[in-house]
């Protein structure tokens, strides 16, 4: 008898502990979809499986409505076009998925969760903001959510364990505040056959003394930019850097996705350092403590200054004069132009731009492959073995407290179908944004990932453990970022010295802190010491260093050390 029990609830709940409907499934709908997410990581009737599920889940909404909001970069634009069509089709929910600036998703949820008034039932909003998430307690625990009353509605093939970085989304207890739907590294970026090509390579050779090719450091990054800047190759005009410097908040985004991580401003330890991390924060106990020196903080220490002086002086020397007057859209797909010799902060999610694929571009050989190459972001003189090297954006979904009931439903709905294993790596084609184990290992990808120029290897490998987002230790994104690039402008026009503009980022850093107040972890202002105090101590903040001595690697030597580190 028992037997027989267990039988007829297996048949009723199936294979993935699904809800036990009637409702038909129009199988021409899921058979038009499953055939247009290909290729997949799943195998066909795995992809019919997995959609048939999110109509039965969804049946009873059918006819309903929710909004979702999520900044301007094209996996989001796809989403609204392509994802949201299949997902109404398939679900008979109507999604309206509205695509703006970074900083107004990041205004719309704060004005969301400080106002309780309902803009909208899911936002891809940066997993950067987890550190106020989980302090302020405003959005949907996802992981108690989906053991609870969500529970009927989440896909039990969503594999969490198969996600790149869930971490990236999690409080200081583990608990699934976001859901990474697209993440994107800052890389190195450089033109290989100009790097490979013997008589550039020479001429390097005998001007520095060392082999033109990678930078592990900045030392090396630098001799590179002067040698390239002013070259004509193959009738163009090169510059041996790419950056942007317009006065807006994406200045600030320049330094907070971890550009003084890269310089070496925080301590060892990942994802983000301990105690301090790299928005030069202490933070004993979660409890952030301060970021000025005086306060065992690293904001305006001397790491933090190289860091500002390296990247005011590179911008002004070694980039196209035009880029002090670009936001990062403007200069993410410049590379594709064909005069940028490498770049040491690539969001690769610009290079799904089809000008750095497509046949007949400056960038593309022959054969149809990529001239350009990315590797690992080179490090400043501060940085130590141990430390994060680099920054990975993961706009994640994230569901207010004050989204209800069905509402709450249909958007954790919504938010799965976007990441789920039938659509992610058709997703990646389009937007160069993985978020899944299986998308990066998929058959197709090895076939194709010479296509890539080394992203495929790179995410293949454990190095890019080392890139992470902004972290926990954070207690108020939006009100901490917003003294970050005012500041920089002011240094970047010579109002301000870098060591000036970071002691007025750091005092005001600490005077935000030291007001906010939060339902957990609150900052507790500690009382200020003589900087030298903290500075002949180990660790961060760190005490004025030598020069680096410049340091390259051949890519392919590089190629076989993230071979050796595969997981």
């Amino acid at each position: 008898m028992f037997r027989s029990i267990t039988i007829i609830l297996y048949l009723c709940i199936g294979l993935w502990a699904a809800p036990c409907f009637s409702y038909e499934v129009d199988k021409d709908v899921l058979k038009k979809w499953a055939d247009y997410f290909s290729p997949s990581a799943a195998e066909h009737a795995e992809k019919m499986k997995e959609l048939a599920w999110f109509a039965e889940a969804a049946k009873e909404f059918r006819g309903k409505s929710i909004k979702s909001v999520a900044e301007e970069i094209k996996t989001h634009y796809w989403e609204r076009d392509v994802l949201s069509q299949a997902f109404m089709e398939i679900t008979g929910i109507e999604v309206d998925h509205k695509i703006t600036g970074e900083g107004e998703v990041v205004r719309h949820i704060l004005d969301q969760m400080m106002t309780g008034r309902l803009l909208f039932d899911a936002y891809v909003n940066d997993a950067d903001m987890i550190g106020t998430h989980l302090r302020l307690d405003k959005v949907v625990n996802l992981s108690e959510y989906s053991k609870n009353d969500g529970l009927r509605y989440t896909n039990p093939n969503l594999r969490i364990d198969d996600f790149l970085n869930p971490e990236f989304g999690q409080d200081y207890d583990g608990n699934q505040l976001q859901l990474p739907d697209q993440q994107f590294a800052n890389l190195y970026w450089f033109r290989y056959d100009w790097f490979t090509r013997a008589d550039l390579m020479a001429e390097f050779k005998a001007k520095y003394g060392y082999e033109l090719g990678v930078p592990i450091n900045w030392a090396a990054y630098e001799d590179i930019a002067e040698f390239f800047t002013g070259k004509t190759i193959d009738g163009t005009k090169v510059y041996g850097h790419l950056d942007y410097g317009l006065r807006s908040p994406s200045l600030g985004w320049r330094f907070t996705d971890a550009w003084l991580s890269i310089a070496g401003v925080g301590d060892v330890g990942l994802p983000n350092g301990h105690p301090v991390d790299e928005w030069g924060i202490r933070v004993e106990q979660r409890v952030p403590v301060g970021s000025s020196v005086s306060r065992g903080g690293a904001l305006n220490g001397p790491a933090a200054v190289y860091a500002l002086t390296k990247y005011i002086y590179w911008l002004k020397q070694f980039a196209p004069p035009e880029a002090i007057n670009w936001r990062w859209v403007d200069a993410g797909p410049k590379a594709a132009e064909g005069n940028i010799a490498q770049r040491v902060f690539q969001y690769i999610t610009w290079l799904s731009d089809e000008r750095f694929h497509r046949q007949g571009s400056k960038l593309v050989d022959e054969f149809g492959k990529p001239k350009w190459r990315v590797a690992p972001t080179p490090h400043g003189k501060y940085w130590d073995p141990g430390m994060k090297v680099g920054y990975q954006d993961a706009g994640s979904w994230t569901i207010p407290k004050n989204v209800k009931g069905k509402r709450r439903h249909m958007a954790w709905l919504w938010a799965q179908f976007c990441v789920s294993r039938t659509v992610s790596l058709k997703k990646f084609l389009v937007g160069g944004t993985p978020v899944r184990k299986s998308t990066v290992n998929a058959d197709y990808l090895t076939k194709h990932k010479d296509n890539w120029g080394g992203l495929i290897d790179f995410y293949r490998s454990d190095e890019r453990q080392r890139w992470t987002d902004t972290g926990v230790n954070v207690p108020h994104y939006p009100a901490l970022s917003s003294t970050w690039w005012p500041n920089i402008a002011k240094a970047l026009k010579g109002e301000l010295t870098p060591q000036q503009a970071m002691d007025e980022m750091a005092q005001a850093q600490d005077k935000i802190m030291a007001n906010i107040r939060v339902k957990h972890y609150s900052p507790q202002i500690a009382p200020e010491r003589p900087e030298q105090y903290w500075l002949s101590k180990p660790g961060a903040p760190k005490a004025e260093r030598p020069e680096q001595v410049p340091r390259t690697i051949a890519y392919e030597q590089l190629l076989k050390n993230w071979q050796k580190s595969k997981q």
